[in-house]
Parts: C-alpha cells; structure tokens; sequence
C-alpha cells in the first residue's frame, strides 16, 4: 500500500467541494489528475470513495468513514510541514544552554539579548548549573549547547573555543601577597586555599597543569572546596583565605574590593568553549545561535 499527501489532499478536496472540476482548481491541477489520484486511493484502500454519476458525486458510506481521518491526516502532515518551514526560516524555535554561574550571570546575558533582538521569536533557555553539570546537561540532552572545559579524553562532546580564560588568585585587600612585586604559584604553599570541588573541570585543569610544571600545592589537605563562585568570592571578603578562581569572576571580585593577582611561572590558561554533543544534531534555530556567539566572541 503505498498512499502518499496528493492522493488524501485530492480526495477530502474533492469531498469538501463536491465536484472534481472545483478541486482541481483549488489544486491547481487538471481535472484528470486530481481524478485519477482519487482512483488511486480508492485502489490502495481497496474501497470505494465515491459513487459517480453523469452529473451526481456523492460519498459511499466507506468515503464518509474515512474523510475525517484523511482530514486529519492532510491537516498533520501540512502543519508539519509548516512548522518545518518556520524553523528553518527562523520565525520560531528554542534554544537551551547551560552554563557555570559566573558565564551565566557575566558573559551569556549580553549575547543573549542581542541575539534576541534579531531573532525575537527564538526562545533561549538559559541554565544556571555548577561547572561539572554542563557537561552532562549537553551529554543527556536537556540543554543543545554548554559554556565550559571539555576534558581531553571526552569523545562525546565537540568543543569550540570561545574564550581564554587565566588562571588568577583573589586577595583582600589587606593580605599581605597583595604586595609582592611578582606573585607566584609556589607563594601559596602555606597559604589557606578557597577553591573549585573536586571533579570541577576547572580544579582538574589546574592540578594538571601544576604538576605538568612540576609544582606541588596541597590542595587535598589545604583547599577549603566550595561550589558556587560567588560563595568563594564571599569567603575571601571576609578574610577566610585565599581563592584561585579564573579571569571569568574579575568583574566580580573587583566590584566587591577584592584585589584580583595573577601568578607567574608558568601562567596557567583554560579553554573556554561552546560545547555540543557529537552524535546530535542541532535544530535551525541552536546553529544560529552556537554560530552567533561564536562571532559575537571573536
């Protein structure tokens, strides 16, 4: 059996309209056409749809039984492809990314809202999450793209750069590294540390990095782990220690008087990427807005 969209449009056509004349103009066909396509039908059905007569066309019982299915049917298929055809044309659609919460609150909401502005019928989702949840909301699917590191050994997840962020340390302005001339990694041997849990994808990157330098900094034994970067920034206010953080919470610290250093030998850099995942593809309305922040970035 092999129905296809113009033999069910012809027959409701047809149907509504009473005569193959009349349906064949609104088809903008020939009257021939539009007649053999309902033949068609009626063979792959194997019934009768109509009762011809030299001026009469009438509907058999079967034809009245399957006129509001074939309705249905022409109705879902069209509005399909409407729909399909606003997406693509870019008059709808939703886009959802996740984030860490210094890019959601300091970098993503800017380009959003530019990005809303050409594009006002796209629907962007923005999801607060902690560093390590962005890889899995883009890997299980709840959000299209990510803001983040993806580890070197994911084979899941397709990373773009989009920014370049350093490695930093946050001071009060009392602390007494705030005045050595050249601040390095090793100066924070003693010191209490505030920073990223473990199994941040940021903390994995600077462990990595001081060991690849052959620097040893007990964070297992020194740094207090904390999950949110505003928690962070709150602790070194109120003198709790010592925070290494990325260039991402400058805006932040230094709005809250924190003096913001950044140690020397080796300066240590992250990826900042836009994160997809490999095998999924992204609908119209997600490649605008990956292929918009990227140029917004660049």
């Amino acid at each position: 059996m092999d129905i296809t969209l113009k033999q069910l449009r012809a027959f409701v056509t047809v149907a509504n309209l009473g005569q193959f004349t009349l349906a064949a103009d609104k088809l903008g066909s020939s009257q021939s056409a539009v007649s053999t396509l309902v033949r068609q039908l009626e063979t792959n059905l194997n019934l009768r749809l109509f009762d011809r007569h030299t001026r009469l066309l009438r509907l058999t019982q079967a034809g009245v039984d399957i006129l509001p299915v074939a309705s249905r049917a022409v109705a879902d298929i069209e509005g399909m492809v409407e729909s399909s055809r606003e997406l693509n044309a870019l008059r709808r659609g939703k886009v959802s990314i996740a984030a860490g919460t210094v890019q959601a609150a300091l970098l993503l909401p800017p380009l959003i809202n530019a990005f809303n502005k050409l594009y006002p019928e796209i629907t962007v989702a923005l999801h607060d999450v902690a560093e390590k949840a962005v890889l899995d909301y883009v890997a299980n699917g709840t959000a299209d793209l990510g803001v983040g590191t993806v580890p070197e050994e994911d084979t899941d997840l397709l990373g773009t750069r989009l920014t370049t962020d350093e490695f930093l340390v946050v001071l009060h302005c009392e602390d007494a590294l705030v005045k050595l001339p050249e601040l390095r990694w090793t100066d924070l041997a003693e010191r209490k540390l505030i920073g990223p849990q473990r199994g941040n994808p940021i903390r994995d990157r600077l462990e990595n990095e001081l060991a690849r330098n052959g620097i040893v900094l007990p964070l297992d034994k020194t740094m207090q782990e904390v999950a949110l970067p505003l928690t962070i920034i709150g602790m070194v206010e109120a003198g709790l220690g010592v925070a290494i953080m990325t260039s991402a919470v400058v805006r932040l610290a230094t709005s809250m008087g924190l003096i913001v250093r950044t140690p020397t030998e080796p300066l240590i850099r992250r990826e900042v990427s836009l994160i997809q995942k490999q095998a999924r593809s992204l609908s119209p309305a997600a490649r605008r807005f990956r292929d918009f922040l990227l140029k917004a970035v660049h």
